[in-house]
């Protein structure tokens, strides 16, 4: 069949759900540049739904093909709002099954929720009718439920595979054909199938239970028992009949079924025998709980590396050791497989923690402030299973919301920033790490979308609004309170965690007026006085989250003279309920975490001790929603890159620095020529890569002399790189005015170096051997005269693969 001729007959006028006319039409190769300008425009949320994972969108002109289109076995429609394309169609036609054709969906996130997805799936339906396809294939993520709900609410039959991360959904948009759902729904990634085991276990063994109370073993077998675990429960010691009224069993060869999960609690010299005892039996999961490991020297360390080497090579997986073990409150898979005398209560935040003794203490801690876990994993050394791994899960498990790490190291430090990037635009993640509280590091965590706390208290008071309240659309901030000192506290709060608490609005300040008692005052903070009354708060915080310039609100509630809390609360949460788009934060009555007073079903306003808690929670919150709904931007494809001649030069090389020679060589395989251009009149710099045990590769940008050396203005960025982030990090210095001329003269080359930052960043993905790298002195020339390198210093690693953990 010939491709037909641009197909006039498929521009139509439309009207979305909201009432908003639009015009739909095919796509033309003319629309080349509307279409950079639509992709471009789109945050990081829509991209992850958009492309099912990395959130970095393609280059221009791959995105510019996407405006030549066959008409029949390939098709786009767009629907435009003004000149602008809001929505984009396409399907691509299968050719080994012709009738059925694979089709996505992409809406401008200023036009989503106004039904502009269905409007697009009834016109592609006709169009692909008309073109010999009877269904539809798309695959859609499982919480992306605005797409879930076009499909289902379509009037097409359609057909879904299993639940999980990612739903298979067949249309059949011919009424008269049989749709045939796919079999099997995509399957699973390596890891998840590896981690169901370990999080979703049929059965248990505890490997050193032992018969008296307060022990690990035995606390271990209570834990499971009291948890409301389903399976069975294996408790393993060769001297006892019955341990916590369960029958016990000699060793793993005499159980009467192989368990899924083994928890190892068991002298360290024991553990190997033990390991390789379960990898006979056919445990497919080992946790070890017991000490004596990489904690006392070298030693301990190669006996550990050795048991996930053996682990790994029989099948298993491997938590710990030096581990309190693994939580997992689904309904449908409870699982209470630690010695933690305190139990999680059931909610939507998961966590990783790489210390157990700290992990008996977040528990606890946990539980008095309410905050309600989908799952915890204490990893330990983490030797196999690691904080990647489990990010992982927890990105396909609809039960957990908010994702919480305690950070040390990672077992691949590279692949942690990827997974972090994919999953932060659909998901918080929130992380103390014991590092120094440097610009560097918060930058790094900030590019990967992680919320970087200071301490585990902060991090806990982040996770408390995250898992409870919206992330606020905005920086504005309105203080509603009794008192007026604590309010200037939390203003002032707010200012040091990037909010603004502007003035209000004449029409709020109004209606604040007729409600209050005359002595309030109606400015921002909002202080209504020690007599504040229940119904005050109510019309207070009902008029300053109906304000448009207010993005959130914190209520503060000292023991006042008149009125009682709980109808304070009850008021507080009435409004809460009203404005759900809009968070609303308390410091009441010095309490902390989910207190009952602010505690309606589902609904929760957090609560904090003191209000200066509130302001950095709401802080961190807003600083996430902007960077999520920031568009993302491109790695390119870079010209003049000999990646297999960079290869050959450091192939069977020794550890350390190269000679000058290799290190020019190796630059010249990337575009960059090192050569000495002399003094000269514009600034100098330096480009400099280093590996964080966190980040892997770390890009620094900065000027030599005092700028950098005293200071401190020094840009750091975490590779990949796309355009954005080197655009972004050359202009973030201080020092930038004298980059783009701001501070007198013609400026430098910004191009150029952004360019030389990008080809430094692709060469240290290529070349993972490269453990240092440092281009000074770097001389910046004027707009055009590109850059020059003076000297360059490439230091090579003695070990790559970081012990070969995920």
């Amino acid at each position: 069949m010939a491709a037909p001729p641009y197909p006039e007959d498929l521009e139509r006028p439309g009207l979305v759900r909201t009432g908003r006319s639009t015009f739909v039409r095919p796509i033309r190769p003319e629309d080349a540049d509307r279409l950079v300008a639509f992709v471009g425009g789109l945050s990081r949320a829509t991209l992850a739904y958009r492309s099912l994972g990395p959130v970095v969108r393609a280059r221009d002109d791959v995105i510019r093909r996407g405006a030549q289109v066959d008409y029949l076995n390939e098709l786009a429609l767009v629907a435009l709002a003004g000149d602008e394309i809001a929505g984009l169609v396409r399907y691509v036609r299968d050719p080994e099954e012709p009738e059925h054709a694979e089709v996505t969906f992409t809406i401008r996130d200023d036009h989503q929720s106004e039904g502009f997805g269905r409007l697009l799936l009834e016109h592609i339906a006709a169009a692909a009718r008309a073109r010999g396809i009877r269904v539809l294939e798309a695959d859609v993520l499982a919480d992306n439920t605005r797409m879930i709900n076009v499909f289902l609410g379509s009037g097409y039959r359609t057909e879904a595979g299993p639940p999980g991360q990612i739903i298979h959904f067949e249309i059949a948009i011919d009424p008269q054909a049989q749709a045939t759902a796919r079999a099997e729904r995509r399957e699973h990634t390596a890891v998840r199938r590896s981690l169901r085991p370990l999080l979703e276990p049929r059965s248990v063994a505890v490997i050193g239970a032992n018969r008296d109370p307060l022990t690990i073993g035995h606390e271990i077998v209570a834990n499971l028992l009291r948890g409301g675990f389903g399976g069975s429960v294996f408790p393993v010691n060769p001297r006892a009949e019955r341990i916590a009224g369960v029958r016990a069993h000699p060793s793993v060869r005499d159980l009467p079924e192989p368990p899924d999960l083994a928890l190892v609690a068991v002298r360290a010299g024991a553990v190997p025998g033990v390991v390789r005892e379960c990898a006979e039996a056919g445990v497919k999961a080992v946790v070890v709980v017991s000490t004596g490991f990489g904690e006392t020297g070298v030693e301990g360390r190669a006996t550990e590396l050795a048991l996930a080497r053996f682990a790994r090579a029989s099948g298993m997986r491997l938590v710990g050791p030096n581990c309190m073990g693994v939580v997992n409150t689904t309904p449908a898979a409870r699982l209470a497989a630690t010695f933690s005398p305190a139990l999680p209560t059931p909610g939507r935040v998961a966590m990783s923690s790489q210390s157990g003794p700290l992990g008996l203490a977040v528990l606890d801690f946990a539980r008095r402030l309410r905050l309600g876990f989908s799952g915890f994993v204490s990893v330990g050394h983490a030797v196999d299973v690691s904080t990647n791994d489990l990010l992982q899960w927890w990105e396909e498990d609809p039960g957990t919301s908010v994702i919480l790490l305690h950070v040390e190291t990672f077992g691949n430090p590279r692949r942690f920033a990827r997974v972090a990037r994919r999953i932060s635009p659909r998901k918080p993640i929130v992380a103390v790490h014991p590092g120094p509280a440097d610009s560097a590091v918060g930058s790094l965590f900030a590019q990967s979308g992680v919320i970087r706390t200071r301490s585990l208290q902060e991090l806990f008071d982040v996770a408390l609004l995250l898992a409870h309240q919206p992330p606020p659309p905005g920086n504005r901030v309105a203080v509603i309170t009794n008192a007026g000192g604590p309010a200037a506290l939390t203003a002032g709060a707010c200012a040091a965690s990037g909010l603004r608490v502007p003035a209000l609005g004449e029409r709020t300040r109004r209606t604040l007026r007729s409600a209050l008692a005359p002595r309030a005052d109606v400015a921002n903070p909002v202080d209504l006085t020690p007599m504040a009354t229940a119904t005050h708060y109510r019309q207070a915080l009902d008029a300053v989250l109906a304000d448009d310039d207010i993005d959130a609100a914190v209520v503060l509630f000292m023991p006042p003279l008149a009125d009682k809390p709980d109808e304070v609360a009850s008021a507080i949460l009435d409004a809460a309920a009203a404005r759900p788009d809009k968070p609303v934060v308390a410091s009441f009555l010095g309490g902390a975490g989910v207190a009952d007073l602010l505690h309606r079903g589902d609904l929760v306003v957090p609560t904090y001790t003191f209000p200066e808690a509130a302001a950095v929670s709401l802080g961190h919150a807003a600083a996430y929603r902007t960077w999520r709904a920031t568009p993302a931007g491109v790695i390119p494809d870079l010209p003049g890159v000999d990646t297999e001649r960079a290869r050959s030069l450091i192939a069977d090389r020794a550890p350390g620095e190269v000679p000058p020679a290799v290190a020019a060589e190796l630059l010249d395989s990337y575009g960059i020529a090192v050569r000495d251009t002399g003094p000269h009149s514009g600034p100098d710099a330096f480009l400099s890569v280093r590996a964080d045990p966190v980040f892997g590769p770390v890009v620094g940008f900065g000027l030599t002399g005092d700028y950098a050396d005293l200071m401190a203005d020094v840009a750091h960025r975490v590779t990949p790189l796309s355009d954005r982030d080197a655009r972004e990090m050359v202009r973030s210095l201080r020092a930038a005015p004298l980059l783009d001329g701001r501070a007198g003269g013609p400026g430098v080359d910004l191009t150029a170096l952004e360019e030389t930052v990008l080809r430094i960043s692709a060469m240290v993905e290529d070349l993972p051997e490269i453990e240092a790298l440092e281009l000074r002195p770097v001389r910046l020339l004027p707009p055009g005269n590109g850059v020059a390198v003076a000297h360059a210093t490439v230091r090579l690693a003695d070990d790559t693969t970081g012990g070969g953990r995920s």
